[in-house]
């Protein structure tokens, strides 16, 4: 009871008070008068909607929040200018290059190492991650990542899994370049989800589609054998199943806390300084968001591998999942919201439409026979 208090508590203080936008001509007015105020006051499901209008926390989750203009005079314009000349002109070319020579030395040492050393599985995963790894330094150094980790470095140990926030598929690239997860993903289409079912795969990866029920129990179950093997890499999750603009966190699923295994928390936070890393799947595709990576100044971000957590005695997966939320939040400098990441997939089911609908007419018909 307590834990749906606090969510309605978080959920209220982010809620806008409708009256602030009312005109106050609006609540002034004669009492024969048909005001704003009292058409909402019909039904909560009315005040909702409005709310939502004005200003709704669920979909700032996953809004690109625009940088403010700063080239707007005669003294400022030419430098802006300049900018765009070099960040196009020549940054973005020695970019191409060095990503190209990175994909070149990779794949002249992978491949040799993948089909050669088929009898010798412990010194070809060695060798596999160490590749994986200078990939994703390659891709880091396309964008002039400038990366700055706190805490240990992970380790492969038996029976632990990493949990991170998520703001785009990079954060994967900006993780995987220390050290070398098998991460659990969604499946992607094109030159993306090449990689995954190939390169991606040595490494002991799970790849979901979120379309499939059956993919979920398929997922679980290679979680448990993930988790328990010595000799696996350590396993990423990123338990919000979107990706969130960095500003919020939204609920964590419970799959990765209900193994009874230690979960290591790290919180990732990127500086906006020179471009928004926050990749947007519904407006551009992962191309498009890494070109606009390799056109920026640089991509600048903070990453704290926190201390391990485990279930305490009668705490439950969800609470365990919110309690280590909550670590990451803050350590992150992000404010959390009671949404489930989904609903950014999915519709509101007939059932609760026509909850909605019912409890809206039941509003009416009381209002009607006080009148």
């Amino acid at each position: 009871m307590s834990k749906l208090n606090t969510s309605s508590s978080e959920l209220d203080l982010d809620r806008p008070n409708i009256e602030d936008y009312l005109p106050s001509g609006s609540i002034q007015e004669p009492h024969g008068t048909l005001r704003l105020r009292d058409l909402l006051d019909i039904s909560p499901t009315l005040t909702e909607a409005a709310g939502a209008i004005v200003d709704d926390s669920f979909t700032r989750c996953f809004k690109s929040n625009p940088p403010e203009p700063w080239n707007w005079n005669i003294y400022l314009f030419p430098l802006w200018c300049l900018g765009v000349v070099v960040r196009y002109g020549l940054l973005f070319p020695l970019r191409v290059l060095v990503l190209t020579i990175g994909w070149i030395i990779f794949l002249s040492c992978y491949f040799p190492v993948h089909f050669l050393l088929k009898g010798h599985d412990k010194l070809r995963k060695k060798l596999e991650r160490g590749l994986v790894e200078l990939i994703c330094s390659f891709f880091v150094a396309s964008w002039t990542g400038v990366v700055k980790y706190h805490g240990p470095r992970p380790s492969i140990r038996p029976k632990q899994i990493f949990v991170a926030n998520h703001t785009s598929m990079i954060d994967f690239v900006v993780l995987e370049q220390m050290t070398a997860f098998a991460v659990i993903m969604q499946k992607h289409p094109g030159w993306v989800g090449l990689l995954q079912s190939t390169i991606l795969e040595s490494l002991g990866c799970i790849w979901f589609n979120r379309s499939e029920s059956k993919d979920r129990e398929i997922v679980a179950r290679k979680l448990r054998e993930h988790v328990h093997g010595a000799d696996n890499n350590p396993l990423l999750v990123f338990p919000e199943g979107t990706c969130v603009n960095n500003h919020y966190t939204v609920m964590f699923k419970k799959g990765a806390f209900e193994l009874g295994c230690t979960v290591c928390p790290i919180a990732i936070k990127y500086n906006k300084i020179f471009v928004d890393a926050f990749w947007n799947s519904r407006k551009q595709s992962f191309t498009t968001h890494l070109l606009q990576l390799m056109t920026s100044w640089a991509v600048v971000c903070d990453v704290w591998y926190l201390e391990p957590q485990n279930l305490k005695p009668g705490e439950t997966p969800i609470e365990f999942a919110e309690r280590v939320r909550d670590i990451i939040s803050v350590r992150a400098g992000l404010k959390k919201v009671p949404w489930d990441g989904y609903l950014k997939y999915s519709r509101p089911s007939p059932k609760h439409r026509e909850r909605k609908q019912q409890s809206f007419a039941e509003s009416v018909l009381r209002r009607l026979e006080e009148r």
